[in-house]
């Protein structure tokens, strides 16, 4: 097996020093080995190293010595302490100095052998975390979509494309799938960019108020004391409008919308001349809601004007290598925005966002970081600082039953399941935790069964 890890061996002893040089070499490992404490410090000025596995009693500048120097120079590196008096007290003050861990002579080699490997794997990691960070620093201030999984690449793709096209886009994708964001990338990328973005949440607001909202509103009647006022689609007019749960738009709206977008023209309500508008209408829609039978309450006309480029969006579930570059994007902003110098997240709670399904895609992992950042104390979210329903999250949920993987789709129901017996049923709540909104919440009920939980 060859490795790029450098692991500097440091033992006075010389039959001890060539075998463990001999067992590192085998494991693939670059070994630089010597007899000295000071020719080690030297080293350590000289070339970076991985991992630091050097004895702990020996002349002059003994195994403690080397270890303070290491922690100084090259705090990245791990210490792996090795001694032939072991004792509690030194086994403790060498941890406490940080050192990776602590064996006595004469060390098994299997042991060693996993010792390293882990040491290797942790400065790795380690390494890989500070890349994320600074890669994250990048995205600051812009609409650029986070994201180096393979799966995003055919989506960030079509944006490249279509950005100039100037054609109506309809986005789908689960309830926080980043929807919102791909419009405005859109937005920001197109000949619109210097012209207005707005949103408008079709599910969120009654058939009146989403009626005044979009087309505005026109005196009725000379004594009508109603302000005139622009809709949103006229005040979009220049650039670009998204159309969050567009298939939840009432069916008279719909319509509407239609004679809007084939027109190119706006009748206020009330109104009785309609006004020119130069829009482009991004949609986003769950992917469900296309679904029979809920398809059947979306007009197909409008569905094929605003469907000229499609985009679909996977869940966080399906780009996993995306969740520590997201993770460290979130800390840094929420970490800028609460003034706190939280910059790390614990290894062991990276492993379990890496197993987790995410009903709540972006948005609740976006969630749980600013809660994280919220309340750590120190430097690092630990698991203590993560919402309560996953504080406890056993690893068994992802584990194999009888005999086979359980797919995504059974993990969401199961832990849907569970967040709604934690909170006795209450769909309100439950639907905060998952990080969605009652409609996703509902929609996923339905689709798994639920209802009546």
């Amino acid at each position: 097996m060859k490795t790029n890890a450098k692991i500097l061996i440091v033992d006075d002893e010389r039959v001890a020093l060539k075998n463990l040089e001999y067992v590192m070499k085998n494991e693939g490992y670059e070994v630089v080995a010597t007899q000295s404490g000071s020719n080690a410090i030297r080293h350590l000025d000289e070339q970076q190293f991985d991992v630091v596995l050097t004895d702990m009693r020996m002349e002059k500048i003994d195994g403690m010595q080397v270890l303070k120097k290491c922690r100084e120079r090259q705090p990245d590196a791990e210490i792996i302490m090795i001694t032939a008096y072991a004792t509690l007290e030194s086994a403790v003050d060498t941890m406490r100095q940080g050192a990776f861990t602590y064996i006595s002579k004469p060390a098994k080699l299997s042991e060693l052998r996993k010792i390293v490997r882990e040491a290797v794997e942790k400065v790795a990691q380690k390494r890989e975390l500070l890349q994320l960070k600074e890669q994250t620093a990048e995205y600051h201030g812009t609409s650029k979509i986070v994201s180096q999984d393979p799966a995003m690449e055919k989506p960030l793709q079509t944006v490249r494309q279509i950005a100039n096209a100037d054609s109506n886009v309809f986005i789908t994708g689960e309830s926080g799938t980043g929807k919102k964001l791909f419009a405005r990338s859109i937005h920001d990328n197109s000949r619109r960019s210097e012209g207005p973005f707005y949103i408008v949440n079709c599910g969120a607001l009654t058939e009146e108020l989403l009626t005044y909202e979009l087309f505005g509103h026109d005196k009725e009647a000379p004594g009508d004391p109603s302000p005139r006022k622009k809709g949103i689609i006229e005040a979009a007019s220049g650039g670009t409008l998204f159309l969050g749960d567009v298939t939840q738009m009432p069916a008279s709206l719909q319509a509407k919308l239609l004679q809007v977008i084939e027109e190119k023209a706006v009748l206020r309500v009330g109104g009785l001349k309609p006004v020119p508008i130069d829009v482009r209408f991004i949609a986003g829609a769950n992917a469900n809601s296309l679904d029979a039978p809920q398809k059947d309450r979306f007009r197909q006309d409008l569905y094929y004007r605003l469907n000229v480029v499609s985009l679909h969006l996977p869940p966080l579930s399906e780009r996993r290598d995306d969740i520590p570059l997201l993770s460290y994007y979130f800390l840094q902003k929420y970490s800028s925005q609460l003034n706190k110098a939280v910059t790390e997240i614990a290894v062991d709670v990276m492993q379990l966002f890496m197993g987790y399904t995410f009903p709540g895609n972006v948005r609740e992992l976006e969630n749980i970081i600013e809660r994280g950042a919220a309340l750590a104390n120190g430097r690092t979210i630990e698991r203590a600082h993560l919402p309560e329903h996953l504080k406890d999250l056993d690893i068994r949920t992802f584990k194999k039953k009888e005999g086979k993987m359980p797919s995504l789709e059974e993990q969401e129901m199961a832990y849907i399941r569970w967040v709604l017996n934690e909170v006795a049923g209450n769909k309100t709540l439950a639907a905060q935790i998952l990080g969605i909104d009652r409609v996703s919440l509902w929609r996923k009920l339905k689709k798994y069964g639920l209802e009546s939980q």
